[in-house]
């Protein structure tokens, strides 16, 4: 038996733990915590995926109206709260490569339902500048859009866009220094490769929606016709800075 066979015959066999509770089962993700933190979560704005108030659907935020981004669609899975944040972390700091398998599950059931008419030709991961490219070893938007590219049948380019300038984590930074922490940061090195399609950017994690924004609007520059985000998990309004 190959070798990749006897590990999938073996994983049938052998149980593995819930990545949040630990309870033994074939998924990871057992059912309770599936149902709880990852069913049917808020009605949200189709532009940027900020939560709605409730009764609303499908209409875009004020803020989306007021100001439209450069980008014309977000689908999030989950939003960015315990205790799935941990997995975000430990993926991105702790190397834990099968979390990213998880997210593009759970990002392409979100998908399905969302994209209708609307599927971008390629996907393009929020690119690493090479230093922390380097430090970490891998890009955990990569990750999770390899496996999200497959279940979505839609292509992967892993360098239609270049990180070209060192930033610091957008994390660290209040609202007001976001914007400028992150201009002139990304490039398009082929615009053949954008001009007349529709992009979908694939991210773990959105906060603000600053790094989304620019990579969006060096796309449109590009000739993107349409650009929508695939991120895994949505921070709250209540946890921006």
């Amino acid at each position: 038996m190959g070798g990749g066979l006897w590990r999938a015959g073996l994983a049938t066999l052998l149980p593995c733990g819930c990545m949040l509770c630990g309870a033994l089962g074939r998924d990871p993700l057992c059912p309770p915590c599936r149902a709880q933190f990852c069913g049917t979560g808020p009605g949200r704005c189709p532009v940027c995926a900020e939560p709605l108030p409730d009764g609303a659907k499908g209409v875009p935020c004020g803020r989306c109206v007021q100001r439209r981004p450069a980008y014309d669609a977000t689908i999030a899975a989950v939003s960015y709260e315990m205790p799935l944040d941990r997995l975000v972390l430990e993926l991105k700091f702790g190397g834990r490569l099968a979390h990213a398998r998880l997210f593009a599950s759970l990002l392409a059931e979100a998908s399905h339902a969302a994209l209708l008419d609307e599927r971008p030709a390629l996907l393009c991961p929020v690119p690493l500048a090479p230093g922390r490219l380097a430090e970490r070893g891998f890009n955990q938007a990569l990750e999770i859009a390899r496996p999200l590219g497959k279940l979505l049948t839609i292509g992967v380019a892993s360098r239609l866009a270049q990180r070209v300038q060192e930033t610091s984590a957008q994390s660290r930074l209040r609202s007001a220094a976001r914007r400028a922490n992150m201009a002139h940061v990304f490039a398009v090195p082929e615009r053949a490769a954008v001009a007349g399609r529709h992009i979908g950017i694939v991210d773990d994690v959105m906060s603000s929606g600053q790094t989304l924004q620019e990579l969006a609007a060096v796309l449109k520059r590009h000739g993107a016709t349409r650009v929508t985000n695939f991120v895994f998990a949505r921070t709250p309004p209540h946890r921006k800075h």
